[in-house]
């Protein structure tokens, strides 16, 4: 009964969040990102990300904390851009799981509200949003973050990427065993 009940919980909660990001435009987004390189600290526009990771122009607070920070764009870019193919509906089952919710919690110590309150929803919000397309890329997630401020624990950044990775690969290997 415990099994069917949670199930049934799983089912619903699924079924809620995929109707709310097909049938809403988000409201809130993220505005900042305050990128954090060890002792460094700098809050970005979205909008001066969003420019670097399409373009590669960056903005002068963009170039200093980089800079600062020793790293390379064009890696932090890749990171940005690369996108990896999901498919919406498995991806918002598989992120209310508890496999799911291990992997938000893993993600979300790279990318967080100031805050760090409720930030397994936030995070699953902006990665469903994301996902809409069937594309998933770490600029997406920010760019869809549902706080006017989101920070990223930059010297985490290839992590979180490696991490979408293996999540492309889950899911794959689920839709493989289902059919």
């Amino acid at each position: 009964m415990r099994l069917f009940s949670l199930s049934l919980h799983s089912t619903f909660a699924s079924l809620v969040s995929v109707a709310i990001v097909f049938s809403s435009t988000y409201v809130f987004a993220a505005e900042r990102v305050v990128l954090k390189y060890r002792v460094s600290r700098e809050s970005i526009a979205v909008e001066d990300l969003t420019k670097f990771a399409r373009t590669g122009e960056m903005s002068p607070d963009l170039r200093v904390n980089l800079a600062l920070a020793r790293q390379d764009p064009q890696k932090i870019r890749q990171y940005l851009t690369n996108a990896v193919t999901v498919d919406p509906i498995l991806l918002d089952r598989v992120l209310n799981n508890p496999v799911g919710e291990l992997l938000l919690d893993e993600i979300g110590k790279t990318i967080h509200p100031p805050s760090h309150q409720a930030n397994r929803q936030a995070l699953r919000a902006a990665i469903i949003l994301s996902a809409r397309d069937r594309q998933l890329s770490l600029l997406e997630i920010l760019q869809n973050y549902p706080t006017t401020d989101v920070e990223v624990e930059g010297d985490r950044l290839e992590a979180v990427y490696s991490q979408l990775r293996r999540l492309e690969g889950t899911l794959e290997n689920f839709l493989k065993q289902s059919s």
